[in-house]
């Protein structure tokens, strides 16, 4: 009998233990991430930065690196993941060794990354606009006119932006210089014009990408639809890309598919091939971790909206989570069991 009862007190002496150990798989790593430095992409590295907290890593604060010093710190070693990565726009921004040190993991959000251009919907259906080419037809052209100097109005990308090239390239090789006028002016300022002209009942026409804020106060599929351009021509830069210039299942679009005439990116986690193979809790998290495009869209309005510090970010994130507190168990649970 005192056999057995001695047996019982190390079993359940060795519970707690063995809890502990489920519950916090991270415990006693120290994680070093990486961050953009555009703020589209602060949401998501938070919620996973949170995740990975859950598991019991202790996770550093996020060091903001461009693109190709991200890389490299990570190659490196210095840096163990970033939520961030656009695929395949990011691809030439890599080390040439890359594959050898890093890894992409999971999709954030699959084709995710959306360029292109937008018109209300309201003129899309009087006015029957498949494509920017509709913009020759005078009455098209007219309608979208407002300063009165014959050329259709596209509130487009500020001077110095890479989509600006992209846009003057379409505007050229589409022959439509005489008949839209990009408007390169301060993005932000330009877009609340467009909101300010939609809600008054004019037509609106731009250019964005998501994730963004403007495809949350402008719906696609509710108030504004993507639109064609006419033929996939692309710049010496896309060439090795055509395929993802052209994209199926994209919501509120004229036509599917839709070609978009900019790279449609998959946004991805990327990290260290080390880091990944020592902790398979974090790596299972990273492959199942996704998000929406419309929650990404939401938060990126709120942040807008003026909620835009670090603590407000951090609160959206908690915020979401609690939301979606099912989903939420269910990706800690595959990363727990991952490092049993």
């Amino acid at each position: 009998m005192k056999r057995l009862l001695f047996v019982a007190l190390l079993l359940a002496m060795a519970i707690p233990a063995y809890a502990s150990s489920y519950e916090m798989p991270g415990k006693g790593v120290k994680v070093h991430p990486g961050r953009a430095t555009w703020n589209t992409g602060y949401f998501q590295e938070a919620l996973v930065r949170e995740g990975l907290k859950e598991l019991g890593y202790n996770v550093k604060k996020p060091k903001e690196l461009s693109n190709p010093l991200f890389y490299q710190a990570l190659a490196l070693g210095d840096l163990d993941y970033w939520t961030n990565g656009w695929f395949p726009v990011h691809d030439s921004q890599m080390p040439k060794d890359f594959y050898n040190k890093g890894e992409k993991v999971g999709y954030v959000v699959k084709a995710g990354g959306l360029q292109g251009y937008l018109v209300s919907k309201r003129e899309v259906e009087k006015y029957n606009i498949k494509s920017i080419a509709d913009f020759k037809r005078p009455e098209v052209k007219k309608a979208f006119d407002a300063d009165g100097d014959g050329k259709a109005d596209l509130t487009a990308c500020p001077a110095g932006w890479g989509c600006e090239a992209t846009i003057d390239f379409h505007m050229k090789v589409y022959g439509l210089e005489d008949d839209i006028k990009p408007i390169k002016a301060a993005y932000s300022a330009s877009m609340a014009d467009v909101l300010a002209r939609y809600k008054a009942g004019d037509p609106v026409f731009f250019y964005t990408w998501a994730p963004n804020w403007t495809i949350f106060k402008l719906k696609p599929g509710k108030d504004v639809l993507w639109v064609n351009v006419p033929e996939i021509k692309p710049r010496d830069a896309q060439k090795t890309q055509v395929d993802r210039m052209t994209v199926s299942g994209i919501s509120g679009a004229v036509s599917d598919p839709i070609k978009l005439g900019f790279i449609v990116a998959d946004i991805r986690i990327v990290g260290n091939s080390a880091f990944l193979n020592s902790n398979p809790a974090a790596k299972k998290f990273f492959e199942v971790f996704t998000l929406s495009l419309d929650d990404i869209n939401e938060q990126n309005t709120r942040m807008q909206d003026g909620e835009k510090s670090q603590k407000n970010i951090e609160k959206h994130a908690k915020e979401w989570i609690k939301k979606n507190q099912a989903v939420w168990d269910g990706w800690l649970k595959a990363a727990r069991d991952a490092a049993k």
